[in-house]
């Protein structure tokens, strides 16, 4: 069994975690973890801060997929509109060095970790500690972002078992 280190980011306008493990899909072994802090007076400089995070967090341990979440609309459509342009950001400093970019719903991140799509950030944050054998619970976007990495980690591994799929689309079959 081979292992792929993947990153996992859950993009925020004002937080947005981000989260390495190698899996080998039914194991894995942390790497990183931690929060890019999102700064600035206006959306531009707010958008290149996240950008260059990423780029950093790219460059220092290169990944070779990445996985994100999907955004999905709540009630707030600015706050759904300023989550996609810290997507973008994101996935712009992801796609400029070739790397394939996966999303997930976060329903389907819940189940892959918790067995549960509605759970809760706590159970999602706990889960994350027993899994990857931290000794602190990590932030809660930092911990997102690691299931996010982890259940990559895990879809990858099964649809490479199932007959004739062939590969992989932003988290769904092609």
């Amino acid at each position: 069994m081979s292992t792929i280190r993947i990153l996992g980011i859950d993009p925020g306008f004002q937080a947005t975690g981000f989260g390495i493990a190698d899996t080998d899909g039914y194991r894995a072994r942390h790497v990183c973890h931690g929060v890019i802090r999102v700064d600035g007076e206006n959306l531009g400089e707010r958008l290149r801060c996240i950008f260059r995070g990423i780029g950093a967090v790219l460059a220092e341990h290169g990944p070779a997929e990445v996985a994100v979440e999907r955004v999905f609309m709540h009630r707030n459509a600015d706050s759904a509109l300023k989550l996609g342009q810290a997507r973008g950001a994101a996935i712009t400093a992801c796609a400029e060095r070739g790397l394939p970019v996966h999303e997930y719903t976060p329903n389907q991140i819940k189940q892959a970790i918790v067995g549960r799509g509605h759970a809760a950030k706590q159970q999602v944050q706990h889960m994350i500690r027993i899994l990857l054998n931290l000794e602190e619970l990590p932030q809660a976007d930092a911990a997102d972002a690691l299931a996010i990495a982890i259940c990559h980690g895990h879809f990858r591994e099964g649809l490479k078992r199932m007959p004739g799929v062939t590969g992989m689309t932003r988290g769904r079959l092609r």
